[in-house]
């Protein structure tokens, strides 16, 4: 089995491998932040027990093992906040889209920026991948600043691009080139 991966991001922010153990903890963020999540994720309708997430988990892991990418926990100060991972590698494309959420009390203090710098970097130096994708729905401001605040292009807007529930999302589709990454953010 490959080493765990965890980074610690600053004395309050760290980034850790989800484990079955974790399942519980992001159940109740999830719970506690549904109405807020539901406006801009799809999966948010189908989490409806820690057995759901449990399974969730699971299929991360596969995709670890499988030497296709990972998701992390978001810890601040030691609390749970949200995760960011990478949806499975295109080896073809040599590259990889990454996701993200976090609770809204949590928002504005620069988490998913650092943490999203800290995935974008292992991407290209670990990972070997030429190019890093981040979409977000067009009407999701605080989502979108975070590619933005980090240098990436907007590429572009992909009509309908994802259902939710009862509609279509526009989204934005933001990329990062390997050769354009600032050196001073590689992992």
């Amino acid at each position: 089995m490959a080493p765990s991966i965890h980074f610690r991001i600053d004395p309050d922010l760290e980034l850790h491998l989800l484990a079955e153990r974790d399942a519980g903890d992001i159940f109740a963020l999830v719970e506690q932040n549904r109405p807020y999540l539901r406006q801009w994720l799809p999966w948010v309708d189908y989490t409806r027990s820690i057995e759901d997430e449990r399974a969730f988990i699971r299929s991360l892991q596969a995709q670890y093992l499988g030497d296709n990418g990972f998701a992390c926990g978001i810890w601040y100060q030691k609390q749970l906040t949200g995760t960011i991972g990478y949806h499975p590698i295109d080896r073809i494309k040599s590259q990889v889209e990454i996701g993200y959420w976090l609770a809204a009390p949590f928002q504005g203090k620069g988490i998913m920026t650092k943490a999203c710098r800290v995935m974008v970097g292992y991407a290209f130096a670990r990972l070997g991948v030429q190019k890093v994708v981040i979409r977000c729905a067009l009407g999701n401001t605080r989502s979108c600043a975070i590619p933005q605040r980090l240098g990436f292009r907007h590429e572009g807007v992909v009509k309908q691009g994802e259902w939710l529930y009862d509609h279509f999302l526009d989204l934005n589709v933001f990329g990062m080139l390997a050769s354009d990454w600032p050196p001073q953010h590689n992992a």
